[in-house]
C-alpha cells in the first residue's frame, strides 16, 4: 500500500497511527517516571525536568515544532478524551479563543518567575504545578474540540511555540487530527510561519500577541539575573526580587519593540525578537548547565569547570546565537507549516451542532463545510 504523501488533505495510514501512538505512548510513559522522581527523588527529577527536558525543549521548538506537537505528554493527556469518543468538542468562539490566548500569555509570565522561589529546588511542588497543568488541559480537552481548548489556547507553552517555531523547515503529519473541523484560526499546527501575532481577530488576540513578542527577550533575560531560593528563605522581599528584573526586562523589550515597529516590518521585527530570545536563554542556560553560570550550583547538571575552559562555552554560545539567526532570521526559505492539515470534515450536522454550543461569535467553518 502506498503511503500518502505529506500533503494536506491526506489522512496518516494505519502504520503511521500505529507509530505515533506507541511514541506518545512512550514519551507520556517518561513523563511518569518524571513525576515519580519529581515526588519521590527530588534531586533526579529536578535534573529530568528543569535540567534536561526544558533546556532541549525550546531548540526542538525551533528545529522540529512538528515532532513536539505530535509527542507532547500534555496533548496526549489533552486529548485523551478525543481520541477516546467521550469529549463533547464543543467550539469556542473567536472571543473566547482571543481570551484564553492573553491568560496563557499571562500565565506563563507569572509562573517562570516562581522557579527561583519553589520549583527549582522543589521536586513536589513541581510535580503538583505538573499536575495541576494536566486537570486543566483534561478540563479543556473533554469540553472543546480538539486542540482549541487546551494545546492551542491556554497551555502556556503554546506561546513559546508560536515563537520559535515561526520558520519551521520540517513538515509532519498531525498524529492528533484525523480531520480538520476549523476549531482554531489561523490554525497553528497547518498555517506556515505561524507566530503569536498572526491573530488579529479580536483585541485579546492582539494583546496577547504583541505582549508575548515584544516583551519575551526582555522577560527572559531578566530572568537569568535571579538567582534560585530554597522555598523555606521565601518572604515577600523574595518573591518581589524574583519579578523585578524579568518585570523590568520586560517592558525595556516591550518599550524597544513598539519604537522598531515603526521602523522594520512586522515579519522581519517578530524574527529578530524570536532569535533574540532563544540566543538569549541559550546565552545563559548553557554555561549554567556544566557550572559556568551566573550564580553557581543554580541549574547545572554537572559541574565541568574543572576539566572544560571557559572559552569553549564563550564559543559554543556564540555558535548558537549565530544559528538562531541564520535559522529564525536570515534564512530565506519559505518556511513550512508544523503539520500537513487533514482532511476537512464533511460531517455538516455534528459540526452545525457543537457550533451552536460556544456562546458568542463561533470560529467560522472553513467553504468546504458551508456549501
Amino acid at each position: 500500500m502506498k503511503e500518502p504523501s505529506l500533503q494536506s488533505g491526506n489522512q496518516l495510514s494505519v502504520r503511521a497511527i500505529l507509530m505515533w501512538r506507541a511514541a506518545q505512548t512512550l514519551v507520556w510513559l517518561a513523563g511518569l517516571v518524571i513525576l515519580y522522581y519529581l515526588i519521590f527523588d527530588p534531586t533526579i527529577g529536578i535534573h529530568l525536568f528543569w535540567n534536561i527536558l526544558i533546556p532541549v525543549a525550546p531548540f526542538l521548538f525551533v528545529i522540529a515544532i512538528g515532532v513536539w506537537r505530535n509527542i507532547c505528554p500534555m496533548a496526549s493527556t489533552a486529548l485523551f478524551s478525543r481520541h477516546m469518543g467521550f469529549s463533547r468538542r464543543k467550539r469556542l468562539s473567536v472571543k473566547q479563543s482571543g481570551k484564553l490566548r492573553l491568560i496563557a500569555v499571562i500565565a506563563l509570565f507569572l509562573i517562570v518567575p516562581l522557579r527561583h522561589a519553589i520549583f527549582n529546588t522543589n521536586g513536589l511542588a513541581t510535580a503538583i504545578l505538573i499536575l495541576s497543568l494536566a486537570l486543566v488541559a483534561i478540563i479543556m480537552g473533554v469540553l472543546f474540540e480538539s486542540k482549541s481548548g487546551w494545546c492551542s489556547s491556554l497551555c502556556p507553552v503554546h506561546p513559546v511555540e508560536q515563537l520559535y517555531g515561526q520558520s519551521n523547515r520540517l513538515s509532519l503529519q498531525n498524529a492528533h487530527c484525523d480531520n480538520c473541523y476549523n476549531c482554531v484560526i489561523p490554525c497553528p499546527d497547518s498555517t506556515p510561519g505561524i507566530n503569536p501575532m498572526s491573530s488579529k481577530e479580536t483585541t485579546y488576540h492582539k494583546a496577547a500577541g504583541v505582549l508575548m513578542v515584544g516583551s519575551f527577550p526582555g522577560f527572559v533575560w531578566g530572568w537569568f539575573q535571579v538567582r534560585d531560593y530554597l522555598v523555606t528563605d521565601v518572604h515577600v522581599a523574595q518573591l518581589i526580587t524574583i519579578y523585578k528584573m524579568p518585570l523590568i526586562g520586560l517592558l525595556a523589550s516591550s518599550a524597544l519593540f513598539l519604537i522598531l515597529k515603526r521602523f522594520l516590518k512586522e515579519k522581519t521585527l517578530i524574527s529578530i525578537y524570536s532569535a533574540t530570545a532563544i540566543s538569549c536563554y541559550y546565552w545563559y542556560r548553557i554555561p549554567a548547565l556544566v557550572g559556568f553560570g551566573v550564580f553557581p550550583e543554580d541549574g547545572t547538571l554537572i559541574d565541568l569547570t574543572g576539566s572544560m575552559p571557559e572559552w569553549s562555552i564563550t564559543a559554543t554560545i556564540v555558535a548558537t546565537t549565530l544559528f538562531f539567526f541564520w535559522w529564525i532570521v536570515a534564512r530565506r526559505e519559505n518556511p513550512l507549516s508544523w503539520s500537513a492539515r487533514p482532511p476537512y470534515a464533511c460531517l455538516k450536522n455534528e459540526t452545525s451542532g457543537r457550533q451552536k454550543g460556544a456562546k458568542g461569535e463561533s470560529q467560522p467553518l472553513p467553504t468546504e463545510l458551508q456549501a
